[in-house]
């Protein structure tokens, strides 16, 4: 899961850089207003899980919620099949 974990961060580094130039150069305000929230708080998800105890009864559902989380990526070169949930 931590390999999981890392590359979901790594892409949302990626889409808030994205993200970024895109609000720099075209002004796309709506875009970021609609988007960085979400790309926030999965990151956030991703976090809470890594510091979870691993015998808190939610660590299960959250980590079937990042593998979902996880497929908006899946067209990703290092994204892994077996991440799938």
């Amino acid at each position: 899961m931590d390999d999981l974990l890392k590359f979901l961060v790594a892409r949302i580094m990626d889409d808030n850089h994205a993200y970024a130039h895109v609000a720099e150069t075209m002004g796309g305000e709506a875009l970021l207003d609609s988007h960085l929230p979400m790309l926030d708080l999965t990151e956030q998800l991703a976090h809470d899980y890594k510091a979870m105890d691993p015998t808190d009864s939610r660590s299960v559902g959250l980590a079937y919620a990042l593998r979902v989380l996880a497929q908006s990526y899946a067209q990703h070169p290092a994204y892994r099949r077996e991440w799938c949930p």
